[in-house]
């Protein structure tokens, strides 16, 4: 009997115990927890019955044979397929949940929170056979305040407006829908919808930018997945945090929140654009520095030599061949490297 056995009614694809000789494998798996392996294998499976389907390793790796280095090919590899993989619709909006719901669990934990993640968009909420919320947060390791967050990678999704809103058309899903009807579903005290750089609206990208708020309906995130960009997310998790966790008894005044809201999201997103500009003026500064003990340890080197030609009047054969070469000259450098890489760490 084979090993993999395809299941008609359910459509589903089972898999009888199986072993897997592949040390890229072995050495992936092994960096995970036991509860994160199966999801992880499935994962795995999705992505590379996409890549057969397209029969496009081959040809890539024909192409790029001659010119890259192993390392740079996996890299491209894994970018094309994660960039082939959130052009189907029929798997990126699973992925871009699972990978929204590991950034919120690594982001939490990080911050010190007590709140547990738990991705929802397979099980009905509150409301009967409505699945919408796909990850809910509950605040404080207590059930009592909870986040929702729907992902939405869908270009057809407009804002919503309320007096945009046609009740006597097609009943269509948007920004503001999508944001009521979770917080609904799910029984949240605050909701967030996440949209995609690469899948979204046009004309609602241009409205919201990077982060918007709503008073009293949610906050709408935009992120890039594909070059691992969740910050947005996390700029305004925290702010739908405090929201959550307010004294209910609290009288607010819309006004003044939004106000006091909208300068908290400016300054946090103007400290993370600082943050990314040190980052990358680190990385020149490494670079400059660099090239500066470079050049120290190259005119050091050669005036070694300058003034040994000046007091002996000749060099041997063996001090023309070790100037041309270089002599220790890369050996100091190393060390000196070093060091700078531990100053900008």
């Amino acid at each position: 009997m084979g090993l993999i056995k395809l299941n008609q009614a359910l459509k589903r694809v089972e898999i009888s115990d199986i072993e897997i000789e592949s040390e890229i494998a072995f050495s992936y798996f092994q960096t995970l927890h036991d509860a994160d392996r199966e999801a992880a294998f499935k994962r795995a499976f999705q992505i590379g019955v996409l890549a057969l389907q397209e029969d496009r390793l081959s040809a890539f790796l024909a192409r790029t044979k001659n010119e890259l280095g192993t390392e740079l090919e996996a890299l491209k590899i894994m970018f094309d397929l994660s960039a082939e993989l959130y052009s189907k619709s029929s798997v990126k909006g699973t992925i871009g949940e699972t990978q929204i719901a590991e950034y919120l669990a690594d982001f939490l934990k990080e911050k010190g929170f007590k709140d547990f993640v738990e991705l929802t968009g397979n099980t009905t909420g509150t409301i009967s056979k409505n699945k919408t919320g796909d990850i809910v947060c509950s605040l404080e390791d207590s059930d009592e305040r909870r986040i929702v967050i729907e992902c939405k990678f869908d270009k057809s999704i407009p804002m919503g407006k309320i007096q945009d809103r046609d009740w006597y058309g097609k009943n269509m899903d948007t920004a503001w829908s999508q944001l009521i009807e979770a917080k609904a579903n799910r029984d949240a005290d605050e909701a967030i919808i996440v949209f995609d750089r690469s899948s979204i609206n046009p004309a609602l990208l241009k409205s919201v930018g990077d982060i918007a708020y709503l008073p009293s309906i949610g906050f709408i995130v935009v992120i890039d997945s594909l070059r691992g960009d969740f910050e947005n997310l996390g700029t305004a998790f925290l702010v739908a945090r405090n929201l959550a966790l307010a004294n209910p008894a609290i009288d607010f005044d819309n006004d003044l929140l939004l106000i006091i809201i909208e300068r908290i999201l400016s300054d946090i997103k103007q400290m993370t654009n600082i943050k990314k500009l040190v980052q990358q003026n680190i990385g020149i500064s490494q670079n400059i520095l660099i090239s500066l003990e470079q050049s120290q340890i190259a005119i050091e080197f050669a005036q070694h030599y300058l003034a040994k030609f000046l007091n002996d009047g000749t060099l041997s054969k063996h001090d023309l061949l070790e100037f041309y070469s270089g002599g220790d000259v890369k050996k100091k450098y190393l060390a000196i490297e070093t060091t700078i890489s531990e100053w900008v760490r």
